[in-house]
């Protein structure tokens, strides 16, 4: 028998994009709790399928750093998709939603410090060590650093290679504000900003560090809501057999 399925709380607002999830296997490709609360918080409460792919993608690969996390979001989506219609051929998954969030330093707004000056964006990653934290945080200290989330939706169709996939990328300018070093090195001593790319979390401690936001919030704290429903508006729009096979 096959299970059934509905990740549409009774909290979401009553739109085309949320109404065609109605009784369908939403997965999110991710162990994100922060991604996972977003999603709920919009009205949403897919399954958490953590994807298994490797993140180890070059950066060097990509002449537009901003196709970097999208890629990854691809990736980690498309593994979960396989798997899963592998392990259960006779309920597979309508829609797998991969994402990666990123940083780069220096950002600067309309443009970046790299065409004014010739300097390529450093892509930061989680700290490996306290020290390392502590170097990101001067490095941001004073400055604006872009924010990137690649989101990547994967979903049947009946053309090879079986599935489609759709992406896009949010870009958001984080501002710090000019901290002295015993604050900084308070926050990295609370350890909040070990796990977190950028070394810092906008929703909790870290926002003490930081000045104002250019763009959504949703998308620092690692997942674009408004952003990804207005793709899945499209797609209910613009593609007649969208989650319908």
């Amino acid at each position: 028998m096959t299970p059934q399925h509905n990740a549409v709380l009774p909290t979401a607002l009553k739109i085309p994009a949320i109404q065609k999830l109605a009784n369908k296997r939403v997965i999110l490709a991710s162990a994100s709790p922060r991604r996972k609360e977003i999603l709920q918080t919009l009205g949403l409460e897919p399954e958490v399928v953590p994807s298994t792919f490797a993140e180890d993608l070059p950066l060097s690969s990509f002449e537009d750093i901003h196709e970097y996390p999208v890629s990854t979001a691809t990736q980690k989506a498309v593994e979960v998709y396989q798997r899963l219609l592998t392990d259960a051929p006779d309920d597979p998954p309508d829609l797998v939603i991969g994402a990666d969030t990123v940083v780069f330093t220096h950002a600067l707004p309309s443009t970046t410090i790299e065409m004014e000056t010739g300097v390529r964006q450093e892509l930061l990653e989680k700290p490996s060590s306290k020290q390392d934290n502590m170097r990101m945080l001067m490095d941001l200290n004073g400055s604006v650093c872009e924010v990137v989330t690649g989101v990547s939706l994967v979903y049947p169709i009946l053309s090879a290679p079986g599935y489609e996939i759709k992406s896009i990328d949010e870009r958001t300018l984080v501002f710090f504000g000019d901290n002295p070093d015993h604050v900084l090195q308070a926050y990295v001593d609370s350890e909040e900003g070990l796990d977190r790319a950028g070394g810092f979390a906008v929703q909790g401690r870290g926002n003490l560090l930081i000045r104002k936001i250019d763009g959504d919030f949703y998308n620092v704290m690692g997942f674009p809501g408004a952003s990804f429903f207005k793709l899945l508006d499209i797609l209910v729009e613009e593609e007649e057999d969208f989650l319908a096979i």
